[in-house]
């Protein structure tokens, strides 16, 4: 892989928000971006989600789980979309503690270069991990807003808000203005 060229990944599962992950399929390769979409894959070669309002069938080949810490590092950015996503990679089997996914995006987060995408629903993915953004700002779903204030968040009432390496959106809506912002950002 040429260094220069960035990567982004979108965590996935099912109900997704198919107009998003198809707006992310094609806005970031246009950008000149690679883009991984990556879940659980629970011992599998692929899985084949569900899309939320067409069910439309999306194929996911590539886990987050066990990834080194070197190749998080070569991602510009990973994006928690919205949707019941991220509802359903707080799954764990054992329930005292984090799961996997809240677990990857943690590690992301202690990474200052990796551009932490969070849109709508998808901050549930932080709540097992609340430090994570405790204090900062952040927008997300109205009906999100006492779950933000009771993480500690900064709630900002816009659709979209840049906390330095946090970029939220409040909706799959605005998943195109969460995406210009990061390419935005990932171009300077």
């Amino acid at each position: 892989m040429n260094s220069n060229i960035k990567k982004v990944g979108v965590l996935l599962e099912s109900d997704f928000y198919e107009k998003e992950i198809f707006y992310y399929e094609h806005r970031f390769p246009e950008a000149g971006i690679e883009l991984h979409f990556l879940t659980r894959l629970w011992g599998q070669q692929y899985i084949t989600f569900k899309g939320h309002e067409e069910h439309y069938p999306f194929e996911c080949h590539e886990s987050f789980e066990n990834m080194s810490d070197e190749e998080l590092k070569s991602y510009s950015a990973i994006i928690v979309p919205s949707g019941i996503v991220s509802d359903r990679l707080r799954y764990t089997d054992d329930i005292r503690q984090i799961p996997p996914a809240s677990v990857f995006l943690k590690r992301a987060f202690e990474h200052k270069s990796i551009i932490k995408g969070i849109i709508c629903h998808g901050l549930w993915l932080v709540a097992p991990i609340r430090e994570c953004i405790k204090g900062r700002k952040l927008v997300c779903h109205n009906n999100l807003y006492s779950d933000a204030l009771a993480y500690g968040a900064d709630y900002i009432d816009e659709d979209l808000v840049v906390d330095g390496d946090l970029v939220t959106a409040r909706t799959g809506g605005h998943c195109h203005m969460m995406a210009s912002k990061i390419i935005e950002i990932l171009s300077k």
